[in-house]
């Protein structure tokens, strides 16, 4: 039985460590000798050095007198060890990160959420989604100083719960004085595509393993890709592409149409969004039939949200022929939420009958 306090080595990994406490009944967080705590399923820990007393285990003490039992119940000490802050910690870093669990499955795999504190503070923290028009906490903890923790695990399903997700903090130290730190409030939209493609998770300096981690904030500034809204951000990138892609030569592309046409005369040029699978993911190992088609529309409402203020915008969305799920999806959608838009096959010379052409109104 693995208590508080015990030194454990991983089962099926290297490393090992300390008990600090139980994150919940199948997991207990392990502090390394980096400090930082990792968590650790208690089956894959075995115990090398028990600790009776159930704390964590320090140089021993040899007590002056015999402890006196005033109560027939004794309370067990409280878990109790010394912050050890770092070199160049005095500055806020923190970092949101999300881990597959089975990397070589991406297509069947759930996932991890981890909150990095790379400080040498304290934060209270509170980690929600959006749902709608109202705001679901997600997760509420006190982080303590240069630490990751485990927020949460979700499925693949689920990833569509955490498109729009915020972490608000407030920074302190105990028992010592500190410089005061702003607050934040960090709103972010997390692309569900890249939970599909391998090169979205990238090595790290936090985890063994390649991550997809996003910077909050860094040396006490909110991080730059961070300080617009998601749906901001998303009408800036468009814009820029708008002015700044030049639309390569049929012979270049070798599929006979351009990414973007553009026009000199046009001030908002034909998007053109091919929703064919294989131009949107890496790989669909592990996917079935629905899980592609959930891919491709999200794609699809990614699209139409970020220009659908857009008046006279025209967006050609290239779904092919096929077995016609994808276009009567596409076309089921658009009359029930988006009635206003004008809708037509797009040319036919051009894309058969594989394309949809829309006209914002």
């Amino acid at each position: 039985m693995v208590k508080i306090g015990d030194r454990v080595r991983f089962l099926n990994s290297t490393g090992g460590g300390i008990v600090r406490r139980f994150q919940n009944k199948e997991i207990v967080l392990v502090e390394e000798e980096d400090g930082f705590e990792t968590p650790v399923l208690i089956r894959e820990c075995v115990v090398i050095e028990t600790n009776e007393n159930n704390y964590a285990i320090k140089t021993p003490q040899v007590p002056t007198e015999e402890p006196k039992i005033t109560a027939s119940v004794v309370d067990k000490p409280q878990e109790k060890y010394e912050i050890v802050e770092v070199v160049g910690g005095d500055k806020l870093n923190v970092f949101l990160a999300y881990l597959p669990m089975d990397i070589k499955n991406l297509g069947k795999s759930n996932y991890e959420t981890y909150l990095i504190n790379d400080s040498n503070y304290f934060l209270f923290f509170n980690y929600m989604s959006r749902n709608n028009n109202a705001w679901i906490s997600r997760h509420a903890e006190l982080i303590e100083p240069n630490t990751r923790l485990f927020i949460e695990e979700f499925s693949k399903e689920q990833i569509n719960d955490i498109e729009k997700v915020c972490v608000q903090f407030i920074a302190f130290k105990q028992d010592k004085p500190y410089s005061l730190k702003n607050s934040y409030s960090i709103e972010l939209r997390i692309d569900g595509v890249k939970f599909y493609k391998l090169h979205s998770f990238k090595k790290n300096d936090f985890f063994e393993e390649d991550a997809l981690v996003y910077p909050l904030v860094t040396n006490d500034s909110q991080s730059r890709e961070m300080l617009v809204s998601a749906t901001d951000l998303q009408e800036i990138m468009t814009q820029k592409n708008n002015r700044r892609e030049v639309a390569p030569s049929r012979k270049e592309t070798g599929q006979g149409r351009p990414r973007i046409n553009s026009s000199k005369k046009d001030n908002n040029p034909i998007i053109e969004v091919d929703l064919h699978i294989n131009q949107l993911l890496d790989t669909t190992a592990g996917m079935n039939n629905a899980d592609i088609l959930n891919v491709q529309l999200d794609k699809f409402r990614e699209v139409i949200e970020a220009n659908k203020t857009k008046k006279g915008q025209k967006i050609i969305f290239i779904h092919g022929k096929g077995e016609g799920v994808l276009r009567k999806s596409i076309t089921d959608e658009l009359n029930h939420k988006y009635k206003q838009f004008s809708v037509q096959d797009a040319s036919f010379k051009e894309y058969g009958f594989g394309a949809t052409l829309i006209t914002i109104r």
